[in-house]
């Protein structure tokens, strides 16, 4: 009988594609088909000293929790990973974060209370102690917990500012925390104002609101404080008009940052390298002037995709990436506002 099997793929292999295969089942970790002479090798992005090896679909969960879309990712001092979803309306279990150790392996989860509403999360170390700011988009709240998700502090509507008819028009999406413990919130999806706060969650000022010109902002939607310059700068992912912006912590514009951006959601640094995930599918490394490093995984646009099902995703392209992160190793961890969920690690080899 004749083979079946490719001319190109030798007996060695196709062994060796086997036995890697099968400890990536064994182990639980993520395995992608790709355009190889194989068929069975990942997708590597970037290049130079930018190269990652891009495993879909990382993290193991329990049958009984069902991803919504995937919102925030975030990485605990013992290198644990934590992913904040919307929770999938077939989902058993409502717990809207998931907790994985290094390799992937389900931990815990917890906070069914932010089911449908899951969005910004921030972890932030004081002392020797960590918290989460969370923000949720359904309940119209930012919350500071535990990393159990203990509430410590939680504020709504800012109404003292004058600035809403109602409290309804409220929701925030993700926040900032300088090093003196002053929190910053982005009211991206409701009147673009960005509220500042004390470490007690006492309300200071707001500044921002909607509009294109010098410190004002549409869908303010992802914050850091940017610590790569000679002072602390806060910026924002002023998504709704396609570009950064940096204001000083007092809340004072400073610039903007409008080359090789589509719809900027929010940002990680790792030494001087700035992370930006895109929704607009894909992601973006700038170097310490803001200037492009790279572009990783450019999916070209997200509408016809991010309602699908998982098996339209192509590996090695992204459709909506939504928050990221650098690990500690210099891996990155990207999360998508696509209804099914969608995680993937860069493993960094380069």
């Amino acid at each position: 009988m004749k083979s079946t099997i490719p001319s190109a793929i030798t007996r060695r292999s196709f062994l060796q594609a086997g036995a890697t295969l099968g400890a990536a089942l064994a182990t639980g970790a993520p395995f992608i088909l790709a355009d190889d002479k194989s068929g069975l090798k990942t997708p590597v992005l970037g290049s130079g000293e930018h190269q990652y090896e891009a495993l879909h679909d990382w993290g193991a969960l329990p049958g009984d929790i069902t991803y919504g879309n995937t919102h925030g990712v975030a990485e605990d001092a013992q290198g644990r990973i934590y992913v904040k979803h919307t929770v999938h309306k077939s989902s058993q279990k409502g717990d809207a974060v998931v907790v994985f150790d290094a390799d992937g392996k389900f931990i815990k989860s917890w906070g069914a209370e932010f089911r449908g509403g899951a969005h910004g999360m921030h972890l932030v170390k004081e002392g020797n102690e960590e918290f989460f700011y969370l923000c949720d988009t359904n309940r119209k709240k930012l919350f500071k917990t535990t990393l159990e998700g203990k509430v410590v502090w939680e504020r709504g509507c800012p109404e003292e500012t004058g600035g809403y008819k109602n409290p309804a028009e409220y929701v925030p999406t993700n926040v900032a925390v300088a090093p003196d413990g002053t929190v910053y919130v982005g009211d991206g999806y409701g009147r673009n104002y960005i509220h500042v706060y004390q470490a007690d969650g006492t309300y200071v000022k707001t500044f921002g609101g909607s509009g294109k010109a010098p410190g004002h902002t549409s869908t303010p939607h992802g914050l850091m404080v940017d610590m790569r310059g000679e002072q602390p700068l806060l910026v924002v992912a002023d998504r709704g008009n396609r570009r950064l912006q940096y204001f000083t912590l007092a809340g004072e514009h400073v610039k903007f940052v409008t080359e090789e951006l589509r719809a900027p959601c929010h940002f990680h640094v790792r030494g001087t390298d700035l992370l930006i995930p895109d929704l607009e599918s894909r992601v973006t490394i700038f170097d310490k002037e803001n200037k492009l490093i790279t572009h990783l995984g450019d999916g070209g646009h997200y509408k016809d995709l991010r309602t699908k099902d998982r098996s339209a995703f192509t590996p090695g392209k992204f459709v909506a990436p939504h928050g990221g992160i650098f690990d500690r190793q210099g891996n990155i961890f990207i999360v998508e506002w696509v209804e099914v969920g969608r995680v993937t690690k860069l493993r960094k080899l380069a």
